[in-house]
C-alpha cells in the first residue's frame, strides 16, 4: 500500500512541528511548502536526517512551489502572518485573506480531493475563505480551534485540582477568539461535574484564562505564538480522517441550521471519519451558555463580513 501524503502549507514553527509529529506517528510522506526560499528545504532535510534515529521511512520534501503538493490526502494550512504582542486575531485579517486566496487556489488545482484543515488566524474568517476559494464540500474544509481550546481548558482545570489531564473532559465552542465559550456544564473531572470541585470565582478565572490563552503565550514569547499545541491538535484531526476513527472533536465546521446557525463556520463538536466532517453533534447547553454562544457567533458573523472586501479584491 502506498503511503498517504500530507502537505503542510506554511513551514514555520507550526508547519515544522506538524511535519515532525506526522513522521513520528508514521502518517505518511510529507511536503513542506513555504514562500521563503531555502527554509522548507532545510527543514525537510533536517527531518529526513532524523529518520534513522527515530526509525521512520518516509519522503520529506521542502518546496516553494504549490505544484509539489499534488495528490495530497491532507492539507494543513498554517501560512500567513502570525500574531505578535498587542495584535488581536482580527488585526491579521487583510494580510491573511490574501494568503488564503493564493493557497486555496493552489489546493484546488493540485490537491482537489484533499481534506483541508485550516489553522491560520483569524481562524473563523480564514476557514470560511478557504471553503469559498476551493469550492470543496463542507465535509472537506474544517478549522482547527476547538481541539486546542478544549485542551487548554482541560490543562487549566487539571492544574487547579492537581489531577491528570486525562481525568478531565471539557469542551470549548464558538468562535476562536476572546468570546469563545468554555462549556462549564459539560466539564467533568473523573465523571464529577467541575462545578462540584472548583468554586465559581475560580472557574470564572480559569475560563477567562482559556479565552486569552493564545494571547498569553504571544505575550510571553514576544516574537511568536503557540506552535506545539496547535500542531498537536491538527494532527489529532488528521488522524481521525486518515484512520476513519469516527472521533468526536470540537472543530470549526460549516453549520446549516445546527445550533440555530446557518452559513457560518463555528466551533462545535463534529464526528470526523474517512468522509471528513461526517456529522455535527448538537449538545444541550444551559440558557447562559446558549447566550454566550450566540454572542460568539455574532462576532464570527462580523469578522466574516469584514473579510468580504478582501476576498472580493
Amino acid at each position: 500500500m502506498s503511503r498517504r501524503k500530507l502537505a503542510m502549507i506554511g513551514a514555520g514553527m507550526i508547519g515544522g512541528t506538524l511535519a515532525h509529529l506526522s513522521l513520528l506517528k508514521r502518517l505518511g510522506d510529507i511536503v513542506l511548502f513555504d514562500v521563503i526560499e531555502g527554509m522548507p528545504q532545510g527543514k525537510a532535510l533536517d527531518l529526513l536526517e532524523s529518520g534513522p534515529i527515530e526509525g521512520f521511512d518516509a519522503q520529506v520534501v521542502g518546496t516553494n512551489s504549490l505544484a509539489d503538493i499534488a495528490g495530497a490526502d491532507v492539507c494543513i494550512v498554517t501560512a500567513g502572518l502570525p500574531r505578535r504582542p498587542g495584535m488581536s486575531r482580527d488585526d491579521l485579517l487583510e494580510t491573511n485573506v490574501k494568503v488564503m486566496k493564493s493557497v486555496g487556489a493552489g489546493i484546488k488545482q493540485y490537491a482537489p480531493k484533499s481534506f483541508v484543515i485550516v489553522i491560520t488566524n483569524p481562524l473563523d474568517a480564514m476557514v470560511t475563505a478557504m471553503k469559498r476559494i476551493t469550492g470543496f464540500p463542507k465535509q472537506r474544509v474544517v478549522g482547527q480551534a476547538g481541539v486546542l481550546d478544549s485542551a487548554r481548558y482541560r490543562t487549566f482545570v487539571a492544574m487547579e485540582l492537581n489531577v491528570s489531564v486525562e481525568s478531565v473532559s471539557a469542551i470549548v465552542l464558538g468562535g476562536h477568539g476572546d468570546d469563545m465559550v468554555p462549556v462549564r456544564s459539560l466539564c467533568h473531572v473523573g465523571g464529577v461535574p467541575v462545578e462540584k470541585l472548583i468554586k465559581p470565582e475560580r472557574l470564572e478565572a480559569i475560563e477567562k484564562r482559556v479565552r486569552g490563552a493564545g494571547g498569553e503565550i504571544v505575550n510571553l514569547m514576544k516574537t511568536g505564538s503557540a506552535f506545539y499545541s496547535p500542531a498537536a491538535a491538527a494532527i489529532r484531526m488528521a488522524e481521525a480522517y486518515l484512520f476513519d476513527k469516527q472521533e468526536i472533536l470540537p472543530c470549526a465546521a460549516l453549520l446549516e441550521g445546527e445550533y440555530g446557525v446557518n452559513g457560518f463556520y463555528v466551533g462545535v463538536p463534529v464526528r470526523i471519519g474517512a468522509g471528513g466532517v461526517e456529522q455535527v453533534v448538537e449538545v444541550a447547553l444551559t440558557a447562559a451558555e446558549r447566550k454566550l454562544l450566540d454572542e460568539s457567533v455574532s462576532h464570527v458573523r462580523d469578522l466574516v463580513a469584514a473579510s468580504e472586501k478582501y476576498l472580493a479584491a
